[in-house]
């Protein structure tokens, strides 16, 4: 499966409204889980099976909480069993398509 998820702290932002040190701490915990992932400005996007993925985004939840009271977390999951390598074959689908232009 992959998720493309988004947490965030809520309501402790810096005084200039930045979240990114929080964010950069719930990335690092999505980077030493050893599954393919990619960050974006929007989204990091996960991929593996259902408990590994969701048991990542936990630990990267939890990390925004040690920072702040409050967090919020938006997922969007495409669940596909026995498919690997989505988070790269789904773009290089569309990528092929725009080279035919």
């Amino acid at each position: 499966m992959l998720v493309a998820f988004s947490v965030a702290p809520s309501g402790s932002a810096h005084h200039d409204g930045s979240v990114g040190e929080a964010v950069a701490a719930a990335v690092r915990v999505v980077r030493a889980s050893g599954l393919p992932n990619r960050t974006d400005a929007m989204f990091t996007t996960i991929e593996g099976e259902w408990d590994e993925v969701m048991a990542v985004i936990k630990a990267a939840t939890d990390a925004i909480l040690v920072t702040a009271p409050r967090c919020s977390l938006v997922l969007k999951a495409d669940i596909r069993p026995g498919v690997t390598d989505a988070l790269h074959s789904k773009v290089d689908t569309v990528e092929r398509y725009l080279a035919d232009e």
